[in-house]
């Protein structure tokens, strides 16, 4: 039986190397409702020490950090972008965060974008596609 080639794209080593090595996560589509995943998964990570960077088109501050309307607005660099978006929308994107020099692009759970994803590992970024940055964060490094 064929796995998704999501699911197989990355070893759970190299998860862990990017969750112990890249702690500023520019969060694309976070929401500021409490009862959304994307709110749950940046707060997750904002108390491991990760450094939250709110992506989205409207708004002034969640958890604590400035909102910005998209990567290129954000005037330091960014580590891993986290994206919350519906598939179509990826591959924007990541074109931003090729220009944002981002070192990863995590596609959370059911976000899968395979040309997204291409032109992201030919411009050198490491790609996670289609998991949840918050699961995986608990299942390696607890």
């Amino acid at each position: 039986m064929e796995q998704k080639e999501s699911k197989t794209d990355v070893s759970s080593e190299e998860i862990k190397d990017i969750l112990e090595n890249y702690k500023t996560v520019a969060v694309v589509g976070l929401s500021p409702k409490e009862d959304k995943p994307s709110y749950q998964v940046a707060s997750y990570l904002q108390s491991k020490g990760f450094r939250i960077v709110p992506i989205r088109p409207l708004g002034n501050n969640i958890l604590g950090e400035k909102v910005y309307s998209s990567l290129l607005e954000v005037p330091f660099g960014i580590d891993v972008v986290d994206i919350f978006r519906k598939p179509e929308a990826v591959l924007e994107i990541v074109k931003e965060a090729i220009e944002k020099n981002a070192k990863v692009v995590w596609m959370q759970e059911g976000v899968i974008n395979n040309e997204a994803a291409e032109l992201a590992r030919k411009a050198g970024i490491r790609v996670v596609m289609d998991r949840c940055i918050k699961k995986e964060h608990q299942k390696l490094l607890g």
